[in-house]
């Protein structure tokens, strides 16, 4: 199924370039530059599809699958606008011609039609160039402009005892992505400078294998140890699921390799599994769920991970996908209080501007919780945009988060 749906991408692809081509081609006059621009869009196109069709399972996503997929998103989401603005054009000059034909009326398209198709031509490289820059700048800078967002949460459930408390949320590193040493050293020295007092992964620390984070171990292992402990769990990339392995005993393998990996950062794995925090007597529980998500395994267990925890208890639950808190957390009985999740990446891509109340992204039509905070009946999930990025090079406005929490007494 996915090697016929890039067949019929790049099908279409190659049509659409065919239409524009008529359409250039009254505006471009050098023939070097028209036919440049069309054999380095078939390049893109067909290192594109190569790389889809001939996807190699046993070696997963890599450096070279990345950056054909961020090409054809670079060169193709701006021929898709000017596709637009020409069918368009095009459908009026076809109303006008039905017109000039019905009514005999003498057409002036060669006194007019020029000038107006330039205006049209000019300003549709001007729209086009809009995803052009932002996709580059989202391929170069973006997918390392990280941002620290901080939340205060009240409860009248919280005691008294954790007012104040500060927790530092984390998730999706997809460290088989990441390219650029200095831009995670720096990000780690950016999760540093926070206070916190509890630190909590949501999941997807690599991509499909352990070893993607052999090279990555010695710069997140300089996360400070909070004084209430740095904790984690799964998600979806860190069973193997997206591999062929040559033998059950392989995939095991490789997952326990990876489970192996979070005390080598300083990081304590929950598998459906609780802890409790205690301060002054009064404690909270932190509950770590496996993944559990509408489209993968159900793996996570809330109530073997809530073993020994009441409903009088203020709880924090890590649950990778937001899926999960949408279908059973919110209405589960226990009453979780705060939900960390992540695994939606905000698609990476959308647009964002807090100050006057705009949120966009392809991501909402997947999923309703896709970044951010969101309460229901007193329980609240916050879905971290992630910190590192996966298929897609890079982030166009949904940046990299490093999110600090803190909960206040109501």
């Amino acid at each position: 199924m996915f090697v016929n749906a890039t067949i019929v991408i790049v099908i279409i692809s190659v049509l659409l370039e065919i239409y524009l081509f008529f359409n250039f081609k009254r505006f471009i006059k050098s023939k070097f530059v028209l036919f440049a621009n069309i054999a380095i869009w078939l390049l893109i196109i067909g290192n594109f599809g190569y790389n889809m069709i001939f996807f190699d399972r046993n070696i997963g996503q890599t450096q070279t699958t990345m950056w054909a997929t961020g090409l054809f998103m670079l060169f193709g989401f701006p021929r898709i606008i000017l596709f637009l603005i020409f069918l368009i054009q095009d459908i009026f000059r076809g109303f006008g011609w039905i017109f000039n034909r019905t009514t005999n009326t003498k057409s002036t398209e060669g006194s007019y039609l020029p000038s107006r198709r330039k205006f049209v031509m000019i300003s549709g490289l001007s729209i086009a160039s809009i995803p052009f820059l932002g996709l580059l700048h989202g391929m170069t800078l973006g997918k390392y402009n990280y941002k620290v967002i901080k939340k205060k949460l009240a409860y009248n459930r919280l005691p008294k005892s954790f007012d104040g408390f500060k927790v530092l949320h984390v998730t999706d590193i997809h460290s088989g992505s990441l390219d650029n040493r200095e831009k995670i050293v720096e990000a780690v020295d950016l999760i540093n400078q926070q206070e916190f007092d509890i630190l909590l992964f949501t999941g997807d620390i690599v991509n499909n294998f352990h070893w993607e984070m052999d090279r990555w171990i010695n710069v997140f292992s300089k996360i400070k140890k909070a004084p209430y402990g740095n904790y984690a769990v799964l998600g979806n990339h860190d069973y193997g699921e997206y591999t062929d392995w040559k033998s059950e005993e392989d995939k095991q393998d490789n997952f326990e390799k990876i489970k192996a990996i979070f005390p080598q950062i300083g990081m304590e794995l929950l598998l459906n599994e609780n802890r409790f925090i205690e301060i002054n007597g009064e404690k909270i529980a932190i509950v770590g769920v496996q993944n559990w998500g509408t489209r993968f395994k159900k793996l996570g267990d809330l109530e073997e991970a809530s073993k020994d925890v009441s409903l009088n208890d203020f709880k924090i639950l890590m649950s990778h996908d937001p899926s999960h808190w949408n279908e059973i957390v919110k209405s589960d009985p226990k009453h979780y209080d705060l939900t960390l999740s992540g695994h939606t990446h905000g698609m990476q891509l959308g647009i964002e501007v807090p100050k006057i109340g705009l949120r966009w992204s392809p991501a909402q039509y997947i999923y309703p919780q896709w970044a951010g905070f969101y309460d229901y009946q007193g329980k609240i999930i916050n879905v971290n945009r992630g910190f590192g990025y996966h298929f897609y090079p890079g982030r166009v406005g949904v940046w990299p988060e490093i999110t600090v929490i803190e909960l206040k007494k109501a």
